[in-house]
């Protein structure tokens, strides 16, 4: 199926590593310009590098995205550049593990700017290029808004936030023609999973007992079925779904837990 979506620049935060790379190589296959945002210029350059060599064309904008007025930067660059923006993938984020009984109000704090705050400030400084190019948002979130996990109060907040967020401009931008959906995560193998994994005291036992309660194929999801997901989304091919939350878990979230016995 052609998405067509030749020439059409996104913005992808987070784009460098995981879930975002595998949206911004996605992106880049369907001759789509992906807009890399991240704190780290190394990582950047490697992804945009990556993109090229397979003969796709990416650009990319270091940015803090915790500080407000990078944002605005970042969302500037992106126009000063290409002069124009289709779409806005807001991805960036870290389940950080500030819990109730542990936490504190400045972690919690913090844990919602790295999280949630510039979700609202890169769709909020894109929405003027979005509405001439009456473009889509697609925000990236997390089971745990709608499981728990435990022990991450702040991140759970942070994707109760993306949810109630993509439901709530998919309202306000009806106006604009902009859809806006979310695509919700559950046990997605990336980098950053990886690492956390290795912590534990037996990473291939822990890494089994999860697979075996994914009731689809018990394995875990990969960063370019979510990409696949997000793709369709910021096309045409998708033109009239809107304020939605699609869960890409192979049933982790809701499926029968007896299914994983199946």
């Amino acid at each position: 199926m052609d998405l067509k979506l030749q020439e059409k620049v996104i913005v992808v935060s987070g784009g460098a590593k995981g879930i975002g790379e595998g949206i911004v190589r996605v992106l880049a296959k369907e001759g789509a310009i992906p807009f890399i945002v991240g704190r780290n210029a190394e990582d950047n350059r490697k992804a945009v590098a990556s993109v090229e060599a397979e003969g796709g064309k990416a650009f990319q904008v270091v940015a803090e995205l915790t500080e407000p007025d990078a944002c605005a930067a970042a969302v500037k660059e992106v126009l000063d550049r290409c002069g124009r923006m289709d779409g806005l993938v807001n991805n960036a984020g870290v389940n950080d593990g500030v819990g109730l009984e542990k936490g504190n109000y400045e972690a919690f704090m913090a844990s919602l700017h790295r999280n949630l705050v510039h979700y609202y400030l890169l769709a909020h400084h894109a929405l003027p290029a979005l509405k001439v190019s009456r473009g889509a948002i697609v925000n990236i979130g997390s089971k745990t808004a709608e499981t728990g996990q435990g022990g991450t109060s702040a991140y759970a907040a942070a994707n109760g936030g993306r949810n109630a967020l993509t439901r709530e401009w998919a309202v306000e931008l009806l106006k604009y023609g902009i859809r806006v959906n979310a695509i919700i995560v559950a046990e997605c193998w990336t980098p950053l999973y990886e690492k956390w994994i290795n912590t534990l005291p037996d990473p291939k036992g822990k890494l089994e007992e999860i697979v075996q309660k994914i009731p689809l194929e018990h394995r875990m999801t990969t960063a370019e079925e979510i990409a696949n997901m997000a793709a369709f989304l910021l096309s045409e091919r998708s033109s009239h779904t809107t304020g939605q939350l699609i869960h890409v878990d192979g049933g982790y979230v809701h499926l029968d837990r007896a299914l994983a016995n199946a």
